[in-house]
């Protein structure tokens, strides 16, 4: 055999051991697929972005009426869950958190020219804003999965830091 013909046959190899090992991943079912229901109903439904996914929930934000607001879907079920004194008309939602439990959600929102940091609790249908101490402009939040604890990103002087903290 040919120095060239062998050279061709070394490169061309692993590319055929990696497109056989994807069919063969792909007739197996190894391939990660989306949830064809749940996935088709997200996009009928419209724009979304930043999805937090704990346990069996998935909290999102979404254009809904040409605003944007909060949402939170039972996934097992595939339905939405109400959230009952969560979304203003005048708030825009910048991010959010949710427990494993879907109990709890923390969002950053923008209101009235500020953007403050607030924890839900859908079993009150209850509202609560956090304080920043020191204070800052909450950025981006991630909950704890028991509902705990919050990380919170936070601008300071036009620094970034993380906060963590707790909330009963």
């Amino acid at each position: 055999m040919s120095r060239l013909l062998h050279l061709r046959l070394a490169v061309r190899m692993p590319l055929l051991f990696a497109v056989g090992a994807w069919l063969l991943l792909a007739a197996c079912g190894g391939m990660p697929r989306p949830m064809a229901g749940l996935d088709r109903a997200l996009t009928a439904a419209g724009p979304s972005r930043d999805p937090v996914l704990a346990g069996r929930w998935l909290a999102l934000i979404a254009e809904r009426g040409g605003r944007d607001q909060v949402q939170l879907i039972d996934v097992e079920r595939g339905l939405p869950v109400p959230l009952p004194g969560l979304n203003r008309p005048d708030a825009q939602p910048v991010s959010v958190g949710l427990n494993a439990a879907g109990d709890r959600l923390a969002m950053v929102r923008r209101l009235e020219g500020r953007t403050e940091l607030v924890l839900y609790r859908r079993s009150f249908q209850s509202l609560e804003p956090i304080p920043m101490q020191p204070p800052g402009v909450p950025g981006r939040v991630s909950l704890q999965a028991d509902g705990r604890q919050l990380a919170v990103e936070v601008s300071r002087g036009g620094v970034w830091q993380v906060d963590l903290i707790t909330v009963r």
